[in-house]
């Protein structure tokens, strides 16, 4: 199949296969199992390269120098702190808050506080890009330590890239250097995605004329929706169901024989893989040999070859990133939210890119409602 071969839409996906605009930013799935970023193969940047490096590539438009992504990561560590009114916000929110509400609050507060200009410069938003990917990792554990114990932070650390960052706020220690690589390379694969559906609600607001946090928020917003994110927290409660590997597989065979839906499994556009699965796999099986603790990456891989053989479907991003999570010590409600982090990259992309089209998006919609209805005053309805 070649690149420009149309696959076969989706029916389970309303619009599956319409073309809703152009971007240069990413394309996924052309051949059924490839994502590339603004072309570049996700199978050859994923391990070598560090997220910053992505970030630069996918909010600048291309892959920087040594001396620029040294710059640039420097920029982002300036940017760690958060102002005094946002963690009098994040102290409102209580423990029981979900993790990804408090994103979307902390960026809301966020612009009002620092709110984007008025002519929206893409150089403005790029800035405002740079500050959020930086600072949102700390709104979350600043949130997480103070509504959980009273603690409260402080935000800015001297680690090198965000993921050690965040590592390092969440555990209140550096973290080892495996899970810094880890966390480089998950970030990387879920740093953008074409037109999903959180990626698509930021482009439609951004074509309204509206600022960049209002796009960032809205896109939370739809990947808080557990149809878009969210599978990655569902795949470890799966996978923690079970003591071993062949448990696993009897009860999965049995769930399959009724009908029932594992989470974790298929995807909207790839047909044949999804090409970061193997990635983030083989990220986790490390971890696990790091750890001396192969048994539940065992139950994922298990789980994986059971519903290959009975479904023909294949296991996507989110089900080994939940065994790679989980080994860091991530608690489970986080792992969207760190979606969320990496994704803030490609959405914040889409967003100068629709501002560069100029136009607004309003799709048409097929009536389906009744038709030539006689109308009733109210003085004589029944």
């Amino acid at each position: 199949m070649n690149d420009t071969t149309p696959l076969k839409p989706k029916k389970s996906v309303a619009l599956s296969g319409v073309l809703a605009g152009n971007t240069a930013l990413c394309t996924v799935g052309r051949t059924g199992n490839d994502l590339h970023y603004r072309g570049y193969d996700i199978l050859e940047i994923a391990e070598k390269c560090e997220f910053e490096e992505i970030a630069f590539l996918l909010i600048y438009g291309k892959l920087p120098s040594s001396a620029e992504l040294a710059g640039y990561k420097a920029r982002l560590k300036a940017l760690r702190g958060l102002p005094a009114a946002v963690r009098t916000v994040l102290e409102a929110l209580p423990a029981a808050a979900h993790p990804m509400d408090v994103l979307r609050t902390g960026v809301s507060a966020l612009g009002c506080i620092l709110p984007e200009k008025d002519d929206h410069l893409a150089a403005g938003a790029r800035e405002i890009a740079d500050r959020l990917i930086a600072s949102l990792g700390s709104m979350l554990t600043y949130w997480y330590h103070f509504s959980h114990s009273g603690e409260r932070i402080h935000t800015e650390t001297g680690d090198d890239s965000i993921g050690a960052h965040f590592l390092h706020l969440l555990h209140r220690r550096p973290p080892p250097a495996d899970w810094v690589r880890a966390m480089h390379t998950s970030l990387i694969l879920y740093a953008e995605h074409e037109f999903n559906a959180s990626t698509f609600a930021a482009r439609v607001i951004a074509g309204t004329g509206s600022d960049l946090y209002s796009a960032i928020a809205g896109a939370i917003g739809a990947l808080r929706g557990p149809k878009h994110g969210g599978a990655n927290e569902t795949a470890l409660v799966i996978q923690q169901r079970y003591e071993g590997a062949d448990q696993a597989e009897a009860d999965i065979r049995a769930r399959v024989a009724n009908k029932e839906v594992i989470i974790g499994f298929g995807h909207p556009v790839y047909t044949i893989a999804d090409p970061r699965n193997e990635v983030i796999k083989e990220v986790a099986r490390r971890l696990a040999r790091a750890a001396g603790d192969l048994r539940r990456f065992e139950i994922a891989d298990r789980i994986e070859a059971v519903m290959r053989e009975t479904k023909n479907m294949f296991a996507n991003l989110d089900w080994f990133s939940a065994v790679a999570y989980n080994m860091m010590g991530i608690p489970t409600e986080m792992f969207t939210p760190l979606f969320v982090i990496a994704r803030t990259t490609g959405w914040a992309a889409h967003v100068i890119e629709q501002r560069a089209d100029g136009k607004i998006i309003r799709p048409a919609a097929n009536y389906i409602g009744p038709e030539n209805l006689k109308f009733v005053p109210i003085d004589r309805r029944t």
